[in-house]
């Protein structure tokens, strides 16, 4: 989840794609309902469905096997013009392929993942331009498809963001929304006690053009992400993302 444009005091994100590990090229596509809380000032609710796929490393078919399901449901709350909070639950599952040659999968070839999170967002209007930097605290529990633990049982992750809304035109119905995110983990694994160092894992950046409908309750949102894995960033994976938000359908 990697950028949120702030117009007048309504966040507005698309749904970004998450990591799917080694791959060349992958894709993402969400289905979402935001809607705004009436007897909640400043409150809002975005639920989505999304489903990515990718290719394997030697080749360029982002489509080649499935990847990831993710179901999420997120609160916001904004305080001000410049401060808003969020916190969400989601569940995850994810396929595990190894990374040699042929690529096929684990053993076991799926991870189950139940993840709860918090964010704290800071925004910075300049002119027409909205600046926002955001803190996110992970708490993620993985599963086996049996629900035993796994190698990496729990893990505690961070993630600071820096991101950029353009409006291209006077109505804010179409935007440019750019961002960079670094992500930091420590880790507890199966057998052992205590938590690995705390330490980087990756960086994303992300270039998206949203659209807000006219006429209909829809916002779309396009666009691609630059995933780099590791301290030397020595793999690269390339995302296509492709988003729909029903806005307020219960008025």
């Amino acid at each position: 989840m990697l950028l949120v444009a702030a117009l007048c005091r309504e966040s507005k994100a698309q749904i970004s794609p998450p990591g799917l590990g080694i791959a060349h090229m992958a894709d993402w596509f969400a289905l979402g309902i935001r809607q705004k809380l009436k007897r909640r000032k400043g409150w809002q609710s975005m639920s989505y469905i999304g489903m990515g796929r990718k290719s394997n490393p030697d080749n360029y078919n982002p489509a080649l096997k499935p990847a990831i399901l993710v179901l999420n449901h997120e609160f916001t709350h904004a305080v001000n013009t410049h401060y808003q909070y969020a916190f969400a639950l989601s569940y995850r599952r994810q396929d595990e392929y190894l990374d040699r040659a042929p690529y096929k999968h684990q053993r076991p070839g799926t991870q189950q993942e139940i993840r709860a999170y918090g964010r704290l967002y800071y925004f910075l209007p300049l002119r027409r331009i909205k600046l926002a930097a955001v803190l996110r605290q992970e708490l993620r529990k993985f599963y086996t498809p049996a629900f035993h633990n796994p190698e990496e049982s729990l893990q505690l992750r961070s993630r600071l963001r820096l991101q950029m809304t353009v409006p291209l035109n006077k109505q804010k119905t179409h935007r440019l929304i750019t961002g960079a995110e670094a992500l930091f983990a420590t880790s507890q694994l199966t057998g052992h006690a205590g938590f690995t160092p705390f330490a980087y894992e990756e960086s994303r950046f992300t270039c998206y053009y949203s659209w807000t409908l006219k006429k209909l309750p829809f916002t779309l949102d396009v666009g691609y992400m630059s995933n780099l894995l590791g301290k030397t960033a020595s793999h690269v994976v390339h995302y296509l993302a492709f988003d729909i938000i029903w806005e307020n359908p219960f008025r």
